[in-house]
């Protein structure tokens, strides 16, 4: 597995760190006023880390068993160029979205178990970033004893940001609830689909280029 590959992983993975589920309902609940329950939330990123992890390693299982039949197909030049294609006009669309006031969901935290489920479960076929570097593990055709650690380092890359803002509330107390509340209110009103598009994009059209030998470096 090459740097490259591991880089847009890398990249795809922080994306999706900023969604409702690995992000913001998280941040709804280090809002919940008094000490931080480091127990609750632990245990939502985890159940969301450990459903994106099942999905992604069975996905990869599955586009593996056709791999052998397809390989030749997905790696011909027609396809390639495709992807190249639909890089680029996913780049450039990027620039015509607009975005969405979403607000942050109310839902019970009774079940932290439940609720992370459903919001990984709502988000999955959504999560471009995700079904993205899926498609580039595949593309990759790792042997599924390296796919799982490499699925489990991005799923964990993946609630990185909301572990740091644990951590930060767990040792500030509520003198950064304020923050969050701000940041939160930012990320539901700002233009984060068509910036998700975009990344995507040009990562999609990077592998391809790549593997077209469109990309020279040096002499």
């Amino acid at each position: 597995m090459d740097l490259a590959l591991l880089g847009s992983l890398a990249v795809l993975a922080l994306i999706d760190s900023t969604s409702f589920g690995t992000l913001l309902i998280p941040i709804w609940l280090l809002l919940d006023p008094g000490p931080v329950r480091v127990g609750r939330i632990l245990t939502f990123l985890g159940t969301v880390a450990a459903f994106y992890l099942v999905v992604g390693v069975a996905m990869a299982m599955g586009a593996s068993a056709f791999l052998p039949r397809i390989g030749h197909v997905l790696d011909t030049p027609a396809v390639v160029w495709g992807q190249l294609v639909l890089g680029v006009a996913l780049f450039f669309w990027s620039f015509r979205l607009d975005g969405r006031r979403r607000p942050l969901p109310r839902v019970s935290e009774r079940n932290v178990v439940g609720l992370a489920l459903v919001a990984a479960a709502a988000e999955v076929s959504t999560m471009l970033p995700y079904l993205a570097a899926i498609g580039l593990l595949t593309s990759a055709e790792l042997p599924i004893v390296r796919v799982v650690p490499v699925m489990a380092g991005y799923c964990l890359l993946m609630i990185g940001p909301a572990l740091v803002l644990l951590v930060v509330r767990t040792v500030a107390g509520d003198r950064v609830s304020g923050l969050l509340t701000r940041f939160s209110e930012w990320m539901a009103k700002s233009s984060s689909v068509s910036w998700i598009v975009g990344i995507v994009g040009f990562l999609l059209a990077y592998d391809a280029a790549g593997r077209l030998s469109l990309l020279r470096w040096g002499g």
